[in-house]
């Protein structure tokens, strides 16, 4: 009976992370689950203007899923290999740094 649970609780779950991904506009639970962060990390960011979002009635947060998941992109890290192909080619094209 406990596995029939479990799996019931996963398959609710997913249903409510796929509901979330749809919308557009997050309120401040959702994004939680969205992100995976904390809602006390999220309000913290809020408060220090670190991440996109909206006071329309000075109180409730709303976040825009779309500027989100910019937000969380950035800052990209390049790959080694990515890494390794640029320092080749800037080496094909400055044979005199290469030495």
């Amino acid at each position: 009976m406990k596995d029939i649970e479990d799996r019931l609780e996963a398959v609710e779950a997913a249903l409510e992370m796929a509901g979330i991904a749809k919308k557009e506009v997050l309120t401040l639970a959702e994004l939680s689950k969205y992100t995976g962060m904390s809602r006390s990390h999220l309000y913290k960011l809020t408060m220090r203007r670190a991440i996109p979002h909206s006071k329309p009635a000075g109180k409730m947060l709303f976040f825009r899923r779309e500027e989100i998941d910019a937000w969380l992109l950035q800052n990209r890290v390049s790959t080694a290999e990515e890494i390794s192909s640029k320092a080749v080619d800037y080496c094909s094209k400055h044979p005199s740094h290469g030495r």
